[in-house]
């Protein structure tokens, strides 16, 4: 069986919000940006490297009028609303601050910070400046991960007792900023960080406690290889997340009369449809799932539309700084816990 669900539309009456972009990286040009520019809201006026010859390249390649040589001048633009910061992970707090402080709102990466202290910080900075700060969880804004979430509240598979989650891809790339330790790369905090912000929303309160298994690159010093297991009071999240193992992703959601399965959870494809099933057990071969296709949406398009009619309406971002907060409060005990060999509450 097979239905379908449509995405949000945006409010075209409004008027749009000039973003400024930091930095040139190969991620935001292939992947966040083409999306994030074809948004009726998003306009996308300007781009800057610490290397102007990229810059210019940058922005010619994606019809971005203005290119700076550095941050801090595009910051000094007086015509940038919002900033988009997908600046390697320790960059991601300092220029965060610094936009909202030069009257930007800001966008943020995942992890937005390294810590749930330094993640904090930025909260005071939210409450100085007025600005809005929100990390860039672009998964929250996807159809079928909102058509999840009503499910479980709905009751749809009864209560939900686990949520299990795998992330993983191979890179072994030295100069990659994943395999950086210095930078903040590694497993959890690039690709784990996704199983803990989505069994979060799934389950609708915050964990209270967790635990972790770590292997790590000889090499490198990264963890390339993380298990963790988080306990929600009576319902719990286990997850395994890679950056040297095989791409795959998945993520099944356990309840007391059903389950679901999100197909591809994380790197929803921008060019085809995406499909979650809703299985009552009945069958163990997965026969009696009940399959809902989602229409062709670029989630990137949707989180940029979404933070801009936030900025322009007042109405609430699906990842708040605070949500950001907690999210980090998570990977510190898990972190923690791979040193101390226990539990870590949180």
């Amino acid at each position: 069986m097979s239905t379908s669900a449509q995405g949000p539309t945006s409010d075209e009456s409004l008027t749009p919000v000039r973003w400024g972009v930091l930095g040139a990286s190969n991620f935001a040009l292939t992947v966040s940006l083409p999306g994030m520019k074809r948004g009726p809201l998003t306009q996308l006026a300007a781009l800057a490297s610490r290397d102007i010859g990229k810059a210019r390249d940058a922005a010619r390649s994606l019809g971005i009028p203005k290119a700076y040589g550095s941050y801090d001048e595009l910051l000094d633009d007086p015509e940038i609303d919002a900033v988009y910061n997908p600046l390697p992970n320790h960059l991601h707090v300092t220029w965060t601050a610094r936009a909202a402080r030069a009257g930007k709102h800001v966008l943020c990466e995942k992890p937005i910070a390294l810590s749930a202290k330094d993640a904090e910080a930025l909260v005071d900075v939210q409450r100085e400046t007025g600005k809005l700060i929100a990390e860039a969880f672009m998964i929250r804004n996807h159809p079928q991960w909102q058509q999840a979430r009503d499910w479980v509240r709905g009751g749809q598979i009864g209560d939900l007792v686990s949520v299990q989650a795998a992330f993983s891809y191979f890179n072994r790339d030295a100069t990659n900023i994943r395999n950086k330790k210095e930078v903040g790369g590694g497993a959890l905090y690039d690709i784990g960080c996704y199983a803990v912000n989505t069994s979060r929303f799934l389950f609708g309160r915050e964990p209270v406690r967790a635990i972790a298994l770590v292997e790590r690159d000889p090499e490198f010093g990264t963890d390339r290889v993380t298990s963790g297991l988080v306990d929600y009071g009576g319902a719990h999240l286990t997850f395994t997340c890679s950056t040297q193992a095989v791409a795959y992703q998945r993520v099944n959601a356990l309840g007391t009369r059903g389950r679901l399965e999100i197909e591809i959870p994380f790197n929803a494809p921008a060019d085809r449809p995406c499909k979650v099933f809703l299985d009552d057990g009945s069958t163990l071969n997965c026969s009696s799932a009940r399959v809902t296709s989602f229409p062709t949406v670029d989630q990137y398009h949707l989180q940029s539309e979404a933070f801009s009619r936030a900025i322009r309406t007042g109405s609430p971002v699906e990842n708040s700084i605070e949500v950001a907060v907690d999210n980090m409060r998570v990977i510190d005990a898990l972190f923690r816990s791979v040193e101390s060999g226990r539990w870590e509450r949180l």
